[in-house]
């Protein structure tokens, strides 16, 4: 692990972005026309930033609904004061928005609400197809932020694709463009050069040194930045226990960051997180995600981009050490089984095993043969 951060280098770094953030919070706090009726929470108060240019304002910590299935939790997030909540047309084989539209019911109104498109391969006419099948299940008129789903590289952000959200947008079907993506070093320029509004990139204390640059660009040029997967969860129970408060205190400290999306399966973690908005990041926290980095060091994937092309079979290492980190991270083997079956049938074929050593170098220390045979293992038919 030659090139991972070392436990003094990620203090320095961790304990330089509270000061920043209490700035930021102040500024970000003043009103916005167009963020919907607040409500009463209970305990601590919600905290507020604008996103980008776009001039929702959002709570710091919304909600990730992506393995949520329990409606009753995401109510009780809307009664507490959360009021941005993400889900996704392809999540849990197309029946989370249901889920989601359910249980927000009459408060739609009071919340900004999310989707993105499937991740199959795309053209203009079927994402605004998509976007239809969104709004009746989510059963609403428009949605507040619609995004090109999980790209990667710079060709995939079309201009057929971006022409379309615009022209959902002018048909006021949503109210900004964004993509999400596991890979933003590598698209930054093209998110830029495309006029895309939001970016909701993974981003977490294990990926700061690759993501840092590129989330202070789009934040410099006035996009709306949310993070996601910010637990970095590369391993163990389902329930990040003591680390997780000090991972979202992390992401949220950080200026560039609107809001984020951590997923939250019940009431407990629900008022975990909601807990941790209000609390700054400190020496402690530190302390935790650093013997938490050393931890994960073998098995959670920063998406630096550094091993692309570098398999001679051709599998997508990054995105399989990702199917698995749903499995063995979040306790959602379904969900990890779903994503691989989303691969060629040729890339499924494929067995780690079958070769004497393993062309794939992490210079972050992931142990890539045993993550991708992992993901053979428990994925394949």
């Amino acid at each position: 692990m030659e090139n991972a951060p070392s436990r003094r280098n990620f203090l320095a770094a961790g304990l330089a972005l509270p000061a920043a953030a209490s700035a930021s919070r102040s500024s970000g706090a003043e009103q916005s026309q167009t963020q919907p009726p607040g409500r009463p929470s209970s305990g601590a108060a919600p905290q507020y930033r604008i996103l980008g240019k776009t001039g929702l304002r959002v709570t710091t910590v919304g909600y990730g609904c992506m393995i949520t299935s329990d409606p009753s939790v995401i109510a009780r997030a809307v009664d507490m004061g959360i009021n941005y909540f993400d889900t996704s047309r392809n999540y849990q084989n197309g029946q989370n928005e249901r889920m989601v539209g359910a249980a927000l019911g009459a408060r739609r109104k009071d919340v900004f609400l999310a989707s993105k498109s499937n991740d199959n391969p795309r053209t203009g006419p079927g994402i605004l197809a998509e976007i239809e099948t969104s709004l009746k299940e989510l059963n609403t008129g428009y949605l507040d932020v619609w995004h090109l789903h999980g790209l990667s590289n710079p060709a995939e952000i079309t201009d057929e694709l971006v022409e379309a959200a615009y022209k959902a947008k002018a048909q006021g079907k949503i109210r900004f463009v964004g993509v999400s993506t596991h890979n933003l070093p590598a698209i930054v320029d093209r998110l830029l050069e495309a006029k895309i509004e939001v970016v909701q990139p993974q981003y977490s204390f294990a990926s700061a040194k690759s993501y840092g640059a590129a989330i202070e660009k789009l934040s410099a040029a006035g996009v709306g930045v949310i993070a996601m997967k910010v637990m970095a969860r590369g391993r163990g129970p389902s329930r990040p226990a003591a680390f997780a408060p000090a991972a979202l205190k992390w992401a949220i400290n950080n200026p560039a960051i609107a809001t984020t999306v951590p997923s939250m399966t019940d009431i407990e973690q629900l008022q975990q997180n909601f807990k941790a908005m209000g609390e700054r990041f400190t020496d402690a926290d530190a302390q935790i995600l650093s013997a938490r980095l050393e931890e994960i060091g073998p098995y959670f994937c920063r998406m630096c981009g550094q091993c692309a092309g570098q398999c001679p079979k051709g599998l997508p290492v990054p995105d399989m050490v990702r199917f698995v980190m749903y499995a063995d991270g979040y306790g959602q083997f379904p969900l990890g089984r779903e994503n691989f079956q989303r691969m060629s049938a040729e890339r499924q074929k494929v067995r780690c095993g079958d070769c004497a050593t393993c062309a794939v170098h992490c210079p972050n220390g992931v142990q890539v043969a045993a993550r991708l045979s992992r993901a053979q293992q428990l994925f394949a038919c």
